[in-house]
């Protein structure tokens, strides 16, 4: 067991790591690009942090040793630390832009059994914000960051969590939750099984076929019996739909999904998933939406406050990008190669390295530690693609030499 990660857990390579600090670098290069700052906060919360919006399955926490005031947890997501430090330590009279990049750690609801459990992501919190221009402002970076990469196949799921509710308001209030889960799981079967009568499970059906194109769906939506709230909601999505291929350019990849719902009370607004194509295979390259009241539960006086966020999933967006030529096929090699003639030149050897790591610009310099034949070193150089070799000699005068 000593050879090995524990499982669920994994050890990132060099060029797995270079490879991911490539999409990591582009990210957060478009989230400074539109105003973000980057947050930090801690890998361990109390559990009753990551408990408080209700998005998290308590099964899905990994748990800390209680220490007496209370039990920790590893994050298993970052919008609850994030908004539990916005606030209680940022000023909420004026938007907060924050972006990060973190490892969450998420337990499987069924249990681990070799599963992955540790995870990368990046995103952003728009917090103390709300409106149509919040919510274009969140899509149109998600499209932002996709275009940086190079993601070129990909769709944008895009529902409300108030609309879907406010369209469940006609039916029985105990027949609720079982819609609602039976279109968040995409489980017509069930549906049709419910106690409903004909009329009612009609109407339940009706709720399946709201997704495809915005205008159409919007239109269909037009036609139910919705109360005013309701259309508020409709409204706002059309208004949504306009703002953003309008200042997009083009039509961005939007299908409209009013069966993307969570089953817990998370969400208050929009709700979004972004899916990427990888051999012609789905994968769910980030998620996120609109939640007006998680805030609150962690205000000292319980005060809401608007908030919108999303989170790529980092590994996805790795194996999507794997096939195409932008991600690095290998590793940085070293500028130099610094080779002291024998033991008596190695202090000058060093002084030199350090010399050119010290350049105006990023120098990577390594220093020949076994003093290695010249074939072995030309060998070693021309395999690693390091350009430059430094023979230094006693008198410390370099002999510069290019592969």
């Amino acid at each position: 067991m000593l050879h090995q990660a524990p499982a669920g857990a994994r050890d990132l390579l060099p060029l797995e790591v270079a490879q991911k600090s490539w999409i990591n670098d582009r990210l957060q290069q478009v989230f400074q690009n539109w105003g973000y700052k980057r947050i930090v906060t801690s890998t361990i919360q109390w559990l009753d942090t990551l408990m408080a919006g209700g998005a998290i399955k308590p099964s899905t926490v990994i748990p800390l040793q209680n220490i007496g005031e209370g039990n920790l947890a590893l994050r298993p997501e970052l919008t609850a630390s994030i908004a539990r430090a916005a606030v209680t330590r940022m000023q909420s009279d004026t938007v907060q832009r924050l972006c990060y990049r973190a490892n969450v750690f998420r337990n499987s609801a069924e249990g681990h059994h070799g599963k992955q459990l540790e995870f990368y992501q990046a995103g952003v919190e728009l917090l103390f914000a709300h409106g149509l221009l919040a919510d274009a402002e969140t899509l149109l970076l998600v499209a932002n960051c996709l275009k940086k990469l190079g993601i070129q196949e990909w769709q944008l799921l895009l529902g409300d969590a108030g609309l879907t509710k406010g369209l469940l308001n006609q039916f029985p209030a105990h027949f609720r939750g079982d819609i609602l889960k039976c279109l968040a799981n995409l489980d017509r079967i069930a549906l049709e099984n419910l106690d409903l009568d004909q009329d009612l499970k009609t109407k339940a059906l009706q709720l399946f076929d709201l997704r495809g194109n915005p205008e159409q769906v919007l239109s269909k939506i037009s036609t139910l019996d919705i109360d005013d709230d309701t259309q508020k909601a409709v409204e706002h999505l059309k208004s949504l739909w306009e703002l953003v291929n309008h200042s997009h350019g083009s039509s961005l990849p939007i299908v409209l999904d009013l069966s993307l719902v969570q089953t817990f009370d998370y969400y208050t607004g929009i709700v979004f998933e972004v899916v990427g194509f990888s051999d012609s295979q789905p994968r769910v390259l980030g998620q996120g939406g609109r939640y007006d009241q998680l805030l609150g539960l962690y205000h000292p006086q319980k005060q809401n406050y608007p908030g919108i966020g999303f989170s790529f999933n980092i590994e996805d967006l790795h194996s999507c990008l794997l096939s195409g030529v932008d991600l690095p096929k290998t590793t940085p090699p070293s500028d130099w190669l610094v080779i002291p003639e024998n033991p008596q030149a190695a202090k000058v050897a060093f002084d030199y390295a350090q010399k050119l790591r010290h350049s105006e610009h990023i120098v990577r310099v390594e220093l020949e530690l076994q003093y290695r034949s010249m074939e072995q070193i030309k060998t070693y150089a021309h395999n690693e693609g390091i350009k430059y070799l430094a023979w230094i000699g006693v008198d410390g005068v370099p002999k510069i030499e290019v592969i």
